[in-house]
Protein backbone atom coordinates (compact mmCIF):
# COMPACT_ATOMS: atom_id res chain seq x y z
CA UNK A 1 0.00 0.00 0.00
CA UNK A 2 1.16 3.73 -0.52
CA UNK A 3 1.89 5.72 2.35
CA UNK A 4 4.53 8.39 3.34
CA UNK A 5 7.62 7.29 4.74
CA UNK A 6 11.31 8.33 5.13
CA UNK A 7 14.13 8.81 1.56
CA UNK A 8 17.75 8.74 1.80
CA UNK A 9 19.47 10.90 -1.09
CA UNK A 10 22.75 8.45 -0.36
CA UNK A 11 24.92 10.86 -2.36
CA UNK A 12 24.26 13.61 0.11
CA UNK A 13 24.18 12.09 3.19
CA UNK A 14 27.72 12.80 4.88
CA UNK A 15 27.42 9.61 7.03
CA UNK A 16 26.65 11.90 10.37
CA UNK A 17 24.49 9.20 12.27
CA UNK A 18 22.76 12.13 13.56
CA UNK A 19 19.74 11.13 12.35
CA UNK A 20 20.63 7.29 13.39
CA UNK A 21 19.75 9.48 17.15
CA UNK A 22 16.86 10.75 16.43
CA UNK A 23 14.88 7.54 15.12
CA UNK A 24 13.81 5.86 18.42
CA UNK A 25 11.38 3.42 16.52
CA UNK A 26 15.16 2.10 14.96
CA UNK A 27 13.71 2.86 10.82
CA UNK A 28 17.30 3.56 10.23
CA UNK A 29 20.97 2.08 10.36
CA UNK A 30 24.45 2.88 9.52
CA UNK A 31 25.57 0.82 6.31
CA UNK A 32 28.93 1.74 4.41
CA UNK A 33 28.86 4.77 5.87
CA UNK A 34 25.15 6.03 4.45
CA UNK A 35 22.38 6.04 6.48
CA UNK A 36 19.87 3.67 4.90
CA UNK A 37 15.88 2.56 6.33
CA UNK A 38 16.34 -0.95 7.23
CA UNK A 39 12.82 -1.47 7.51
CA UNK A 40 9.50 0.13 6.64
CA UNK A 41 8.21 -1.41 9.29
CA UNK A 42 9.68 0.63 11.49
CA UNK A 43 9.07 3.53 9.99
CA UNK A 44 6.04 5.71 11.30
CA UNK A 45 6.45 8.19 8.00
CA UNK A 46 6.56 11.69 10.60
CA UNK A 47 9.49 12.33 9.73
CA UNK A 48 11.18 13.48 13.01
CA UNK A 49 14.88 12.28 11.70
CA UNK A 50 13.76 15.31 9.05
CA UNK A 51 15.30 18.04 11.18
CA UNK A 52 17.82 15.89 12.45
CA UNK A 53 19.83 15.92 9.31
CA UNK A 54 22.50 18.68 9.02
CA UNK A 55 22.80 18.84 5.29
CA UNK A 56 19.18 17.96 4.21
CA UNK A 57 19.17 14.56 2.71
CA UNK A 58 16.15 12.90 4.27
CA UNK A 59 12.83 13.81 2.60
CA UNK A 60 9.06 12.22 2.89
CA UNK A 61 7.84 10.43 -0.32
CA UNK A 62 4.64 8.82 -0.69
CA UNK A 63 5.41 5.13 -2.15
CA UNK A 64 4.65 1.43 -1.93
CA UNK A 65 5.21 0.43 1.45
CA UNK A 66 4.49 -2.08 4.43
CA UNK A 67 2.22 -0.62 7.14
CA UNK A 68 3.98 1.09 10.50
CA UNK A 69 3.84 -1.42 13.07
CA UNK A 70 3.58 -0.17 16.53
CA UNK A 71 3.69 -3.09 18.24
CA UNK A 72 6.50 -4.51 15.96
CA UNK A 73 8.72 -0.94 16.99
CA UNK A 74 7.78 -1.26 21.14
CA UNK A 75 8.87 -5.07 20.41
CA UNK A 76 11.82 -3.58 19.31
CA UNK A 77 12.77 -0.70 21.77
CA UNK A 78 11.62 -2.44 24.75
CA UNK A 79 15.28 -3.75 25.89
CA UNK A 80 16.74 -0.41 24.92
CA UNK A 81 15.83 1.19 27.90
CA UNK A 82 13.24 3.62 29.55
CA UNK A 83 15.26 6.74 28.04
CA UNK A 84 14.49 5.40 24.81
CA UNK A 85 10.78 4.17 25.25
CA UNK A 86 9.97 7.73 26.32
CA UNK A 87 11.49 9.78 23.91
CA UNK A 88 9.53 7.45 20.86
CA UNK A 89 5.90 7.67 23.32
CA UNK A 90 6.78 11.60 23.16
CA UNK A 91 7.45 11.32 19.76
CA UNK A 92 4.01 10.17 18.86
CA UNK A 93 2.50 12.56 21.48
CA UNK A 94 4.38 15.60 19.53
CA UNK A 95 2.35 14.44 16.40
CA UNK A 96 -0.60 14.19 17.95
CA UNK A 97 -0.82 10.35 17.21
CA UNK A 98 -2.44 9.51 20.90
CA UNK A 99 -4.22 6.15 19.08
CA UNK A 100 -0.30 4.80 18.59
CA UNK A 101 1.05 6.09 21.97
CA UNK A 102 -2.07 4.09 23.45
CA UNK A 103 -0.65 1.44 21.53
CA UNK A 104 2.57 1.20 22.44
CA UNK A 105 1.47 2.14 26.80
CA UNK A 106 -0.96 -1.02 25.84
CA UNK A 107 1.98 -3.32 24.74
CA UNK A 108 4.02 -2.09 27.73
CA UNK A 109 1.11 -2.85 30.37
CA UNK A 110 0.76 -6.55 28.96
CA UNK A 111 4.63 -7.18 28.55
CA UNK A 112 5.28 -5.65 32.76
CA UNK A 113 7.43 -3.45 31.60
CA UNK A 114 7.20 0.27 33.23
CA UNK A 115 5.92 2.59 31.52
CA UNK A 116 8.17 5.71 32.09
CA UNK A 117 6.49 9.19 32.18
CA UNK A 118 6.36 11.29 29.24
CA UNK A 119 6.04 14.78 28.70
CA UNK A 120 2.77 16.89 27.75
CA UNK A 121 2.56 17.07 23.53
CA UNK A 122 4.41 19.84 22.12
CA UNK A 123 2.19 23.13 21.03
CA UNK A 124 1.35 22.79 17.34
CA UNK A 125 2.26 25.59 14.78
CA UNK A 126 -1.18 26.89 15.20
CA UNK A 127 0.06 28.11 18.87
CA UNK A 128 3.43 29.28 16.98
CA UNK A 129 5.73 26.73 17.87
CA UNK A 130 8.06 26.28 15.22
CA UNK A 131 8.40 21.70 14.37
CA UNK A 132 11.02 20.26 13.33
CA UNK A 133 10.02 17.68 10.85
CA UNK A 134 8.99 19.71 7.37
CA UNK A 135 5.89 21.77 6.91
CA UNK A 136 3.75 22.53 9.55
CA UNK A 137 0.68 22.44 7.53
CA UNK A 138 1.40 18.10 7.32
CA UNK A 139 1.56 18.10 11.05
CA UNK A 140 -1.47 15.59 12.48
CA UNK A 141 -3.63 17.58 15.13
CA UNK A 142 -6.48 15.90 16.66
CA UNK A 143 -9.01 18.85 18.50
CA UNK A 144 -12.15 19.17 20.13
CA UNK A 145 -14.87 21.08 18.05
CA UNK A 146 -14.59 25.08 18.60
CA UNK A 147 -17.47 27.44 19.57
CA UNK A 148 -16.95 31.11 18.16
CA UNK A 149 -19.59 33.36 19.97
CA UNK A 150 -20.49 35.83 16.93
CA UNK A 151 -23.02 38.97 17.98
CA UNK A 152 -26.65 37.22 17.53
CA UNK A 153 -25.35 33.51 16.95
CA UNK A 154 -22.72 30.97 18.43
CA UNK A 155 -21.12 29.12 14.87
CA UNK A 156 -19.49 26.12 15.95
CA UNK A 157 -16.57 24.71 13.74
CA UNK A 158 -16.98 20.62 14.08
CA UNK A 159 -13.65 19.80 12.63
CA UNK A 160 -11.71 18.00 15.05
CA UNK A 161 -8.30 16.88 12.85
CA UNK A 162 -5.67 18.88 10.62
CA UNK A 163 -4.77 18.45 8.03
CA UNK A 164 -8.17 17.91 5.62
CA UNK A 165 -6.65 17.94 2.15
CA UNK A 166 -5.74 13.88 1.02
CA UNK A 167 -2.39 14.39 -0.18
CA UNK A 168 -1.42 15.93 3.02
CA UNK A 169 -3.59 12.85 5.06
CA UNK A 170 -1.95 9.93 6.50
CA UNK A 171 -4.30 7.36 6.81
CA UNK A 172 -2.86 5.56 9.63
CA UNK A 173 -3.68 8.79 11.59
CA UNK A 174 -5.44 7.80 15.12
CA UNK A 175 -7.99 10.31 14.51
CA UNK A 176 -9.46 8.09 11.65
CA UNK A 177 -9.50 4.96 13.72
CA UNK A 178 -12.96 3.72 13.66
CA UNK A 179 -14.55 7.04 12.29
CA UNK A 180 -16.83 7.76 10.00
CA UNK A 181 -14.90 9.26 7.41
CA UNK A 182 -16.68 12.36 5.42
CA UNK A 183 -14.84 12.59 1.91
CA UNK A 184 -15.66 15.94 0.46
CA UNK A 185 -15.38 17.85 -3.24
CA UNK A 186 -13.99 21.24 -2.25
CA UNK A 187 -16.58 23.52 -2.97
CA UNK A 188 -18.91 21.99 -0.45
CA UNK A 189 -17.84 23.47 2.40
CA UNK A 190 -18.21 27.17 0.42
CA UNK A 191 -21.78 26.22 -1.44
CA UNK A 192 -23.32 24.95 1.98
CA UNK A 193 -24.43 27.21 5.13
CA UNK A 194 -24.56 23.70 7.26
CA UNK A 195 -21.19 22.11 6.17
CA UNK A 196 -20.73 22.09 9.80
CA UNK A 197 -23.88 21.19 11.32
CA UNK A 198 -25.20 18.96 8.56
CA UNK A 199 -22.30 17.01 7.34
CA UNK A 200 -19.28 17.07 9.10
CA UNK A 201 -20.38 16.83 12.95
CA UNK A 202 -19.12 13.86 14.60
CA UNK A 203 -17.06 12.87 10.99
CA UNK A 204 -13.12 13.21 10.57
CA UNK A 205 -12.45 14.44 7.17
CA UNK A 206 -10.75 14.47 3.99
CA UNK A 207 -11.46 16.92 1.30
CA UNK A 208 -9.86 16.37 -2.84
CA UNK A 209 -10.94 17.93 -6.03
CA UNK A 210 -11.42 14.76 -8.84
CA UNK A 211 -10.68 17.56 -11.51
CA UNK A 212 -7.92 19.73 -9.76
CA UNK A 213 -5.85 17.12 -8.45
CA UNK A 214 -3.44 15.15 -9.50
CA UNK A 215 -2.05 11.57 -8.60
CA UNK A 216 -6.02 10.31 -7.99
CA UNK A 217 -4.41 7.00 -7.70
CA UNK A 218 -2.75 8.05 -4.62
CA UNK A 219 -6.25 8.97 -3.01
CA UNK A 220 -7.70 5.34 -3.71
CA UNK A 221 -4.39 3.66 -1.74
CA UNK A 222 -5.41 5.84 1.17
CA UNK A 223 -9.00 5.31 1.03
CA UNK A 224 -8.12 1.77 0.77
CA UNK A 225 -6.19 2.21 4.21
CA UNK A 226 -8.67 3.75 6.22
CA UNK A 227 -10.57 1.20 5.37
CA UNK A 228 -8.79 -1.72 6.20
CA UNK A 229 -5.95 -0.86 8.44
CA UNK A 230 -7.95 2.34 10.36
CA UNK A 231 -10.94 0.63 9.60
CA UNK A 232 -13.32 3.52 9.58
CA UNK A 233 -17.30 2.35 9.80
CA UNK A 234 -19.08 4.46 7.15
CA UNK A 235 -17.82 6.78 4.31
CA UNK A 236 -19.90 9.82 3.09
CA UNK A 237 -19.11 11.16 -0.41
CA UNK A 238 -20.35 14.53 -0.68
CA UNK A 239 -20.06 16.64 -3.89
CA UNK A 240 -21.67 19.21 -5.89
CA UNK A 241 -23.95 18.20 -8.59
CA UNK A 242 -21.40 19.67 -11.04
CA UNK A 243 -19.70 17.09 -14.00
CA UNK A 244 -16.90 17.27 -12.67
CA UNK A 245 -17.27 16.55 -8.76
CA UNK A 246 -18.69 12.85 -10.36
CA UNK A 247 -15.08 11.58 -10.25
CA UNK A 248 -14.71 11.98 -6.30
CA UNK A 249 -17.79 9.01 -5.72
CA UNK A 250 -15.94 6.58 -8.01
CA UNK A 251 -12.56 6.95 -6.30
CA UNK A 252 -14.14 6.00 -3.33
CA UNK A 253 -16.01 2.75 -4.90
CA UNK A 254 -13.13 1.45 -6.65
CA UNK A 255 -11.73 1.86 -3.06
CA UNK A 256 -14.21 -0.20 -1.31
CA UNK A 257 -14.00 -2.85 -4.05
CA UNK A 258 -10.03 -2.80 -3.56
CA UNK A 259 -10.21 -3.25 -0.01
CA UNK A 260 -10.67 -6.36 2.33
CA UNK A 261 -13.66 -4.68 3.93
CA UNK A 262 -17.10 -3.86 2.91
CA UNK A 263 -18.13 -0.36 4.29
CA UNK A 264 -21.04 1.55 3.49
CA UNK A 265 -20.99 4.47 1.65
CA UNK A 266 -23.41 7.33 1.17
CA UNK A 267 -23.52 9.82 -1.71
CA UNK A 268 -24.65 13.03 -0.94
CA UNK A 269 -25.48 15.62 -3.97
CA UNK A 270 -26.25 19.69 -3.16
CA UNK A 271 -26.51 22.26 -5.97
CA UNK A 272 -24.00 25.39 -6.59
CA UNK A 273 -26.33 27.00 -3.99
CA UNK A 274 -26.44 24.68 -1.54
CA UNK A 275 -29.54 22.55 -1.20
CA UNK A 276 -30.07 18.87 -1.12
CA UNK A 277 -30.55 17.29 -4.59
CA UNK A 278 -29.98 13.59 -3.94
CA UNK A 279 -29.02 11.23 -0.89
CA UNK A 280 -28.70 7.77 -1.01
CA UNK A 281 -26.30 4.45 0.51
CA UNK A 282 -24.70 2.85 -2.24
Amino acid sequence: MKRKIIKIDEDICNGCAICIEGCHEGALQMIDGKAVVISDLYCDGLGACIGECPVGAIELEEREATPYSEEAVMQRIASKGENVISAHLNHLKDHGEMELYQQGINYLKDNNINIPTTKQAKKSYLNKEPLLCGCPGTMAQSFKPVQVAIPGAIHRSELTQFPVQMHLLNPQSGYFHESDLLLAADCTAFASGEFHSRFLKGKSLAIACPKLDSKLDIYIDKLVMMIDEAKINTLTVLTMEVPCCNGLLSIALKARDKAIRNIPIKSIIITVKGEMKKEEWI
